[in-house]
């Protein structure tokens, strides 16, 4: 990889790369934008074929969380931190101790949280070196499990997908297939049951399943046969990349909206689906309750503060649609849009800003 000139092309600001010899630490610091404020993004752990897949993995996932960030109305800009290593054998405290002085050598350019790999006790570790982290111990002031506000934030999303795909947003007596029933998904499927959805779910966990059927009158399926079951509404809470060219042939759901990231495979699938008529709620709009959250850590946590804040994502996927109607795109640009419209709004301010304190300083 052409380091600097992928910087350029996409307008990153920093990359920082982090060593500590007697940990084991191999780390990447990515910094995408910080035009709405400091950077937010978790930490992953990863055993990475290549360093330069490590490089590429930080600077895409920091990209997405500028438009993740700004979408969900957040005066945070986008990061993400990349650690080398396995993380069933390879953590020591030693190592997340030495990570915490590299994110204080930033002096708050730079916050994290929980990623792939890593958990509420390694940042806890990080937390012994620095404040800019969250996602801590709720014995630390913190929010502690995120799926629960996550899982609401999809449940909100969903309804405001519903209102546009069915003319409301009640979703009682609609049937919802839910792919994937972990923590997130139990959660939303508590939701849907309350207020009345038919639920159809299936996980190669079988437990999860049973637990679902049991406890919300769920039925089951193959994970083969979730595609093509028909529903109301298909929401993805599991893999990525599931809106493919083997998938949408068999999709009689009229709205996607759920919790996994990255699920359209390529873009031309996105625009597959939305000449097909279907909704699309974008899945970092949509799944942003998490982030929403633990950014309000950052206030001095409070957990209706936060829920207040994470019903926006209904104002933000109507928002979406009406982008998207409005120029004539697929809901996934329109969620691109929103997020640069927004992100450029805030450059013009401050660069008139600076404009003006300029022409005050010329005259005096």
């Amino acid at each position: 990889m052409e380091l600097f000139s992928y910087m350029e092309n996409y307008d990153y600001e920093q990359v920082v790369v982090c060593q500590d010899k007697v940990s084991g630490l191999k780390a990447i610091i990515a910094i995408h934008d910080t035009t709405l404020g400091p950077a937010l993004g978790g930490t992953r752990m990863w055993m990475y074929d290549t360093e330069a897949d490590a490089f590429e993995d930080a600077l895409r996932l920091a990209k997405g969380m500028t438009y993740k960030n700004a979408a969900a109305g957040l005066n945070l800009g986008g990061g993400k931190t990349v650690i080398i290593g396995d993380p069933r054998k390879d953590k020591n405290e030693e190592m997340f101790r030495a990570f915490g002085r590299y994110i204080q050598g930033l002096n708050g350019r730079y916050i994290t949280a929980e990623d792939v790999g890593t958990t509420v006790q390694d940042m806890d570790t990080i937390y012994e070196e620095t404040d800019y982290v969250t996602g801590i111990s709720p014995a630390f002031g913190s929010s502690g499990n995120p799926s629960p506000v996550t899982a609401y934030g999809v449940y909100v999303g969903m309804k405001a997908s519903a209102k546009e795909a069915f003319g409301t947003d009640d979703l009682a007596g609609k049937t919802i297939a839910v792919q994937g029933v972990g923590n997130v998904a139990y959660n939303l499927c508590k939701h849907l049951h309350e207020e009345g959805a038919s639920l159809i779910v299936t996980d190669i966990n079988k437990e999860s399943v049973q637990r679902a059927v049991a406890d919300f009158n769920a039925k089951a399926v193959d994970v083969n046969d979730i595609y093509g079951v028909e529903c109301d509404i298909f929401s993805p809470c599991a893999l990525g990349a599931i809106i493919n060219d083997q998938t949408i042939p068999q999709l009689k759901a009229k709205v996607i909206a759920g919790a996994a990231n990255n699920q359209l495979k390529e873009e031309r699938h996105g625009s597959l689906i939305h000449e097909m008529g279907i909704v699309y709620a974008p899945d970092y709009v949509i799944n942003a309750g998490g982030v929403i959250n633990v950014a309000d850590e950052l206030n001095g946590y409070n957990s209706e503060r936060a829920l207040k804040k994470v019903e926006g994502i209904y104002q933000n996927i109507e928002k979406v649609i009406n982008i998207s109607k409005r120029d004539q795109i697929p809901t996934f640009k329109a969620a691109d849009r929103m997020a640069e419209e927004r992100i450029e709004r805030m450059r013009r301010s401050r660069r008139q800003f600076l404009q003006n304190g300029q022409h005050i300083l010329s005259r005096r």
